[in-house]
């Protein structure tokens, strides 16, 4: 009881300490983070390799088995479940909860490492992948293209995103189903054959004319120099002219005479389509505690300032922005605020009859939502739909508990008690 005496004997400082708690409140409120999801790391570890080529038997027959083998060592491990499919493995690891997921990867690194020696030779190097909510996209972008699609891949990759890189805040940049550059050479098997050429031999004559290599230095008086020999590609129709062998009656036999050179977009596997149409998909993800509202804010921002240096017929559309959902859920708080201060001024002006009554009720929303603040920041969270429903289901409790404590407070003071002290010796009931 000896707080509530403080209070009421020294209201001066009382009124001083809630504006100092108001204060850094609203300090601490624009200081927090604001995303989607609370940043969160399931314990789980997820270990990718691709072996092309290989059906799905042979992916578990010689990389799956291999590092389940091997991974079944890791310390912590609850459950390892594997997937075999066509040209890819996956090894999912369940460790248990609290289990530091950073030293768990480092282990599952030196197994890794200690089994790679038995691996396929075409077999990739395991990718291994840690889930976290901060991975997850906060905006993707749908990019449509006529004349310039064929180069859309290059424009993209040295236009836009060196530029996205420079907000504050952007984690990681990935492209889906943009069109690469490739060079086939199509080779025909029956002039192959009428010149008695074996088939590596054209794939060795073309990538050796292909090479930049270092030559050496020279040395003039007091300066040195790097030599280099320079014969990298710089149109594909010069490998037309790639000599493949010589005949005996000395005929020089060249890439033009026995295949077609055909420069285009590699084949995908996946198609990007955006309303029937051919498209690159651009994805953002932010760092690990950063302001996604605000991210996605300066991105679209900066968008805009990119979208009219590309070509005229390259559009940029948004197809998923997070800032939408947690702008939503903002509003959905303040809303639920708006309409608790509606309802308890009327419910405690109609019952009570006392303006000043009501307006102690309708401090106590705020002042409690400002604490909140406070504790958020202090345990380095942030406001996301987790914690801002939250706050919109204590709000209720706040404005019943609220109410039952004044109306306790009011029932002493008509019975004859003094305000200053009976009230607050008395158990509310």
């Amino acid at each position: 009881m000896s707080i509530y005496k403080t209070a009421i004997n020294r209201p001066v400082t009382t009124i001083l300490i809630f504006v100092a708690v108001i204060i850094i409140g609203i300090f601490s409120y624009s200081k927090l983070p604001i995303d989607q999801f609370p940043e969160i790391e399931p314990p789980y570890i997820t270990v990718m390799t691709t072996y092309p080529g290989a059906s799905a038997s042979e992916v578990e027959t010689n990389v799956t088995k291999l590092l389940e083998n091997s991974l079944n060592s890791v310390d912590g491990l609850k459950e390892l479940t594997s997937t075999s499919k066509d040209n890819m493995s996956m090894v999912m690891l369940e460790m248990e909860w609290g289990t530091n997921l950073d030293e768990v990867i480092n282990d599952v690194r030196s197994y890794i490492d200690m089994t790679k020696d038995n691996l396929p030779s075409g077999c990739s190097s395991p990718f291994i992948f840690k889930f976290s909510s901060s991975a997850m996209p906060i905006l993707q972008y749908a990019i449509t293209a006529d004349e310039s699609y064929p180069g859309l891949d290059k424009l993209l990759n040295d236009d836009v995103m060196p530029q996205l890189n420079r907000v504050d805040g952007i984690g990681n940049l990935s492209l889906s189903g943009s069109p690469e550059r490739y060079v086939y050479v199509d080779i025909n098997q029956e002039k192959l054959d009428a010149y008695h050429i074996p088939l590596e031999a054209v794939g060795q004559a073309v990538s050796n004319n292909n090479l930049n290599l270092s030559s050496g230095t020279v040395k003039m008086e007091k300066e040195q120099y790097q030599l280099q020999v320079r014969s990298e590609y710089v149109e594909s129709s010069e490998i037309n002219n790639i000599v493949v062998t010589t005949t005996p009656d000395g005929k020089q036999v060249y890439v033009r005479d026995i295949a077609v050179v055909r420069d285009t977009i590699k084949d995908l596997s996946l198609d990007e389509k955006t309303n029937g149409r051919e498209s690159v998909r651009l994805i953002v993800t932010k760092q690990s505690g950063a302001n996604t509202v605000q991210i996605c804010k300066d991105v679209q921002a900066e968008m805009a300032k990119i979208q009219k240096r590309l070509p005229s017929d390259v559009k940029i559309d948004v197809i998923y922005d997070s800032s939408d959902y947690i702008k939503n859920a903002v509003y959905s708080l303040e809303e639920s605020i708006m309409y608790a201060l509606i309802f308890v001024v009327l419910v405690v002006l109609f019952f009570l009859g006392k303006w000043r009554a009501t307006l102690i009720i309708g401090l106590t929303i705020p002042i409690s939502l400002v604490v909140s603040f406070i504790y958020l920041l202090f345990v380095d969270s942030s406001l996301n739909i987790i914690s801002l429903s939250s706050l919109t289901v204590a709000i209720g409790m706040v404005v019943d508990d609220a109410i039952v404590v004044l109306e306790n407070v009011t029932t002493h003071i008509e019975r004859g008690s003094r305000p200053e002290v009976r009230p607050f010796m008395e158990p509310t009931r």
